[in-house]
């Protein structure tokens, strides 16, 4: 697919579920079921992969794990078994401007569409160097912006800030995850002024509030301007249970057009939804167990064979296993385990 097929793709709206990583006993990546893992998503309809994202695990960046452009080429190889498919490719990028760059350049040439720019402490907690280091990385790339909560390594921004980058000619979108209504809101409020909505797509990163953003127009008063709505979610919970994630995104485009039926099977499921990433992201325990969470989804369906991070001391949180239980048990429709029983041992072969 060429860069402006994959920048329509982005453009028009799609589930991207941020990628895990799949490690052995050992702490060693497990190509068989990263391989298999990408597979997967892509067999169930989401219409991306965003990978070194943080449900990839930041540490996965450390230049001295060796692992950034290994699991990067993996699922770009994966994308390339499915050309008719077209998948959007979404390369995660920390670290100050010289390591972000570089690691534009890593993605590029391995194939990947889009950079999405994790959020960067440059030391004087300044916006204005993460301007600065956006329009470097967008030179390589065309830029993701990225509102990510504090809770897991982000920061409060401005919406002066979000006006900024999306007048920016290099950003195509913004992965709004401030989990936070008024951040929200800033972020939709600045894309809005900076001149350049129509060229901005928004996704949704709020995993506990996934359903009322995709159905939601953002309206300004005496703006004569199209209602602004977010096109599609890239996100950790998507990362699970990926063919109700695509019937929630389509749902949500009907409900947008009127479809009242679409509407209520949405308003139906959101607490659901909702109640089952509580337990899954650990957020009693302010997150600290979101990514074991999603990887003991993984594993019970059997394309993990493990929890396991890269740092040895992450696992579940005390009582997130019982509280995994429990929503386990609860909603059962939101699961698609039969999907992968049929075919785990086809993505693993």
């Amino acid at each position: 697919m060429t860069s402006d097929e994959a920048l329509k793709r982005f453009h028009d709206g799609c589930v991207i579920p941020a990628h895990p990583l799949a490690l052995d006993a050992d702490l060693r990546l497990d190509e068989r079921r990263q391989r298999a893992l990408s597979r997967y998503y892509l067999e169930a309809g989401a219409g991306g992969l965003a990978v070194a994202v943080h449900t990839t695990q930041f540490a996965l960046h450390e230049p001295g794990r060796g692992l950034l452009a290994p699991v990067l080429g993996l699922a770009a190889e994966v994308a390339r078994e499915y050309p008719d498919d077209s998948p959007v490719l979404v390369a995660g990028i920390t670290g100050p401007t010289a390591q972000a760059v570089q690691e534009a350049e890593l993605a590029a040439e391995l194939g990947y569409h889009l950079a999405l720019l994790t959020p960067y402490d440059a030391g004087d907690n300044s916006e204005d160097a993460l301007l600065d280091r956006a329009r470097a990385v967008g030179e390589v790339l065309p830029v993701i912006g990225f509102y990510l909560q504090p809770a897991v390594g982000g920061r409060v921004l401005s919406r002066d800030f979000w006006r900024r980058l999306a007048a920016l000619d290099c950003v195509a979108g913004i992965k709004v995850a401030p989990f936070d209504r008024y951040a929200t809101l800033d972020v939709v409020l600045g894309v809005r002024e900076s001149g350049r909505a129509d060229r901005i797509a928004l996704y949704t990163g709020n995993d506990d509030h996934i359903v009322l953003d995709l159905i939601t127009s953002f309206r300004s008063p005496g703006v004569t301007e199209p209602d602004l709505a977010f096109v599609g979610g890239l996100l950790g919970q998507w990362a699970v249970w990926v063919r109700g994630a695509v019937d929630v995104l389509n749902d949500a485009e009907l409900a947008r057009s009127g479809d009242d039926e679409a509407l209520r099977r949405l308003l139906t499921i959101e607490p659901d939804l909702t109640d089952a990433n509580s337990a899954v992201f650990d957020v009693a325990n302010d997150f600290h167990g979101c990514v074991p969470g999603i990887h003991e989804v993984l594993r019970r369906q059997g394309l993990l064979e493990g929890r396991w991070c890269l740092d040895p001391g992450e696992n579940l949180s005390p009582g997130q296993m019982a509280e995994i239980d429990r929503i386990w048990a609860a909603y059962p429709h939101l699961r698609d385990d039969d999907f992968i029983t049929a075919n785990v041992d086809r993505w693993l072969g």
